[in-house]
């Protein structure tokens, strides 16, 4: 049975970090891409960044690039989300999420199969 266990948010200010993880027991790295959604209040959900971990093929999305950093622990069964310089337009319930399907550098080509509860992301300014 797969199961994703998302923690590591909070409350931050602006400029500050946070770091997500996500443990995923029954989750074989080699055939499933782990990644990351958020949803913000009235908004529809997004995804944020997947890694492929058999080839650490990665996708980020455009807001996030070069603050948000993903990577996995194959021997841990984790996978992080660092969020540097957190803006107050992150904010946001953060879900850890897998699939078996490719996560190219274009992300993924459909909503992933297997979602895990969310972890709210509040960023005051």
């Amino acid at each position: 049975e797969v199961q994703l266990q998302a923690s590591g948010g909070g409350l931050v200010q602006a400029g500050r970090s946070l770091r997500l993880s996500c443990v995923a027991s029954g989750v074989p790295f080699d055939d499933y891409a782990i990644g990351w959604f958020r949803q913000a209040p009235g908004k529809g959900r997004e995804l944020v960044s997947c890694i492929t971990d058999s080839d650490g093929s990665t996708y980020y999305k455009d807001s996030v690039k070069g603050r948000f950093t993903i990577s996995s622990d194959n021997a841990e069964s984790t996978v992080y989300l660092q969020m540097n310089n957190l803006k107050s337009e992150d904010t946001a319930v953060y879900y850890c999420t897998a699939d078996r399907l490719y996560c190219s550098r274009y992300g993924w080509k459909r909503d992933p199969e297997k979602w895990g509860r969310g972890t709210q992301v509040t960023v005051s300014s």
